[in-house]
């Protein structure tokens, strides 16, 4: 059976690969709007794992909307969300049996509820699957840490694929670097060279 990943080239959407890839034929697709040319951080990584690789463009009024959102409240949590969200009802539009992402047990955003994930399922006629729900960060880390070769640090400074670079790059050209700073925290962010 087919399956799409949703794909950052960070550690847990690798992992939820390698989880996956026993069971399906497992394609990584990057979902962005264009707006950098950050998908290529990805391809990059996914090529390095093995897999087929494809980008999904997405609807830039969901990046517009998810930026306004983020400046309005101060905290990325809700666009991003939106975000994930859009990016989940797009690869499912798509030839696969099934669909996937690395969203894990203990994160706050993104997540599916399980009355999301039947929706999906049931309008798209695709199986959502969701591989790390079960797995706590430590858990996550140590799988990390024995099959992947991973790079960390702060996420303005690690290359990744994710919504945030596109996102923060919408913001700061309509409200200047300081709202970026204001509405992003510090945090890690990983990006994946390989398997160990």
């Amino acid at each position: 059976m087919d399956l799409a990943l949703l794909y950052s080239g960070g550690k847990d959407s690798s992992l939820a690969a390698l989880l996956l890839d026993s069971f399906y034929d497992v394609t990584l697709v990057t979902a962005h709007f264009g707006v950098t040319d950050d998908w290529k951080h990805a391809k990059d990584a996914a090529l390095e794992l093995g897999y087929e690789f494809e980008t999904l463009e997405l609807d830039s009024d969901v990046a517009d909307a998810a930026a306004e959102q983020m400046v309005a409240d101060g905290y990325p949590r809700n666009g991003i969300q939106d975000v994930h969200e859009h990016a989940l009802e797009s690869v499912c539009g798509l030839d696969f049996d099934a669909v996937a992402d690395g969203t894990r047990r203990d994160d706050r955003v993104p997540s599916i509820s399980r009355a999301q994930a039947q929706s999906l399922e049931d309008r798209h006629g695709v199986d959502y699957l969701s591989p790390l729900s079960g797995f706590g960060r430590n858990a996550v880390d140590r799988l990390v840490e024995t099959h992947l070769d991973v790079e960390t640090g702060p996420s303005e400074q690690i290359p990744k694929a994710d919504y945030e670079g596109e996102l923060r790059r919408l913001i700061a050209a309509e409200h200047g670097q300081e709202a970026v700073e204001e509405v992003f925290p510090d945090h890690v962010q990983s990006y994946v060279h390989g398997r160990r």
